[in-house]
């Protein structure tokens, strides 16, 4: 099969794949709260969130001392508190519970992103409990690099929309995750 065939199969895919999505509530209220985030969320703000000193430790390994990185993580409180509150009322938007995370790539290491903020519900259909930083979600990338939001159901139950964040020079700096799963389990998210 060519690349042009392949293409061609993958976009008529992905068109079919999306007409459910404009006639299921659930996924259009997730939809509409990341295209608000898109406008909402301010990247400058984002880049003061994590201070210089916890990206330095970040990806840092001491078989002495395996907590290095998370002892020494700390943010700018008021971009920190700013940009949370935004992800709260963000995530207010929808008529469920639901969460609105910042994810930013990891400066210098393209292949990795971390979550910056989770927020009450600590719903996200990606993040591994505990993890300071991971491999870049290939979703993630795909939203980093087109500025297109991305609507994400690997897990079964779970929907997340992926929306961008630009700074003021208009460069995608960050990614908001809105997500939910369709039945909640208020203690699965904590285990």
């Amino acid at each position: 099969m060519t690349p042009g065939r392949m293409k061609a199969i993958l976009l008529a895919w992905l068109a079919v794949s999306a007409v459910p999505a404009a006639n299921d509530s659930f996924i259009r209220e997730l939809d509409d709260a990341a295209r608000v985030a898109t406008v909402m969320v301010d990247g400058d703000v984002c880049r003061k969130i994590v201070t210089p000193r916890a990206m330095d430790y970040l990806l840092r390994n001491d078989p002495k001392d395996p907590f290095l990185a998370g002892d020494n993580y700390e943010v700018n409180y008021d971009a920190f508190d700013s940009v949370k509150k935004t992800l709260i009322r963000l995530s207010r938007l929808v008529s469920f519970p639901a969460d609105a995370n910042l994810w930013m790539p990891v400066p210098g290491h393209p292949d990795k992103i971390r979550v910056v903020i989770r927020n009450v519900n600590e719903l996200s259909q990606f993040w591994p409990w505990g993890a300071l930083y991971q491999n870049m979600i290939p979703e993630m990338k795909t939203v980093l690099d087109t500025g297109q939001r991305v609507t994400v159901a690997k897990k079964p139950g779970w929907v997340s929309v992926l929306a961008p964040v630009s700074d003021s020079l208009g460069d995608i700096v960050a990614v908001v995750e809105v997500a939910s799963q369709r039945k909640l389990d208020p203690q699965g998210n904590v285990k």
